[in-house]
């Protein structure tokens, strides 16, 4: 599994419907909008590492409204439910 977090920006009258696009592309999981210096930021998954590429440059990027990205590839995912779940298995 190969995960990203991609921060975009977008025209400021695009930031809604931008949102609601992306979205829909095939391996988007979730967008937020967000406050500070980029507009939205997406969570992306996909089966092969190399299906990033198309998700992102041929598909999020080309989005109407959407001016920019940037991609921050995820290594490791760490989650209170996961730590939880290896104390209740006796996992240290």
């Amino acid at each position: 599994m190969a995960d990203a977090i991609v921060l975009i920006t977008t025209e400021s009258d695009m930031v809604g419907e931008a949102a609601k696009r992306i979205v829909e592309l095939d391996g988007v999981r979730d967008v937020y909008s967000v406050a500070g210096d980029v507009d939205l930021v997406a969570v992306v998954s996909s089966e092969q590492f190399d299906d990033l590429a198309q998700i992102i440059p041929e598909g999020i990027a080309k989005v109407d409204g959407v001016v920019g990205t940037q991609t921050l590839m995820a290594f490791r995912t760490y989650s209170r439910e996961d730590d939880e779940a290896a104390f209740d298995l006796g996992g240290d």
